[in-house]
């Protein structure tokens, strides 16, 4: 009786059969860099909060919450925390993005630490001047948190420079 000799296909199979459910990330000694496993924190952890103050939202309205919908003409603070929810929202997948494309992008030490800084701090500041300007607002105006926005957009800009001028290299 002769032997079957697998094909290129079912060796292909066999490998991926055998090979580890969760590898390890293919950095040096198979752990984790601290920016990965900060940007993995801090990602879900805000993706969290913001989901839940996005719930809160969404339950005040429904229960017509006097604070939040008998604001008269004025829609400021409202528009103002839907637009601190939203941006929480997405520099929190932005976080979990980044942290798990590091291991890819080859970014030098100082790119890699500069970017994880700019836009750790870029995911407190953007979603934090919208809130913070939403509590408080002054007719049409924001509060005086809204200040926070500005610094965070150069932040978040500047983060992202940092990873697109070094990534593919």
């Amino acid at each position: 009786m002769s032997k079957h000799k697998p094909t290129r296909r079912e060796q292909a199979a066999q490998q991926a059969r055998n090979a580890p459910a969760h590898p390890a990330p293919p950095t040096a000694g198979g752990q984790a860099t601290p920016e990965e496993q900060r940007h993995f924190r801090l990602g879900w952890w805000s993706l969290f909060l913001f989901v839940c103050l996005g719930i809160l939202l969404e339950g005040m309205l429904a229960f017509k919450a006097p604070w939040y919908v008998n604001v008269g003409d004025d829609e400021t603070h409202r528009l103002m925390l839907r637009l601190g929810h939203a941006h929480g929202t997405l520099l929190s997948v932005l976080n979990i993005v980044f942290a798990a494309s590091l291991p890819r992008l080859g970014l030098p030490a100082g790119a890699r630490v500069l970017a994880s800084r700019c836009l750790a701090a870029a995911t407190l500041l953007v979603p934090g001047g919208f809130i913070l300007g939403g509590l408080v607002t002054h007719g049409a105006d924001p509060g005086l948190g809204i200040i926070l926005l500005p610094a965070g957009a150069v932040l978040l800009l500047f983060g992202i420079f940092q990873v697109a001028r070094h990534a593919g290299k």
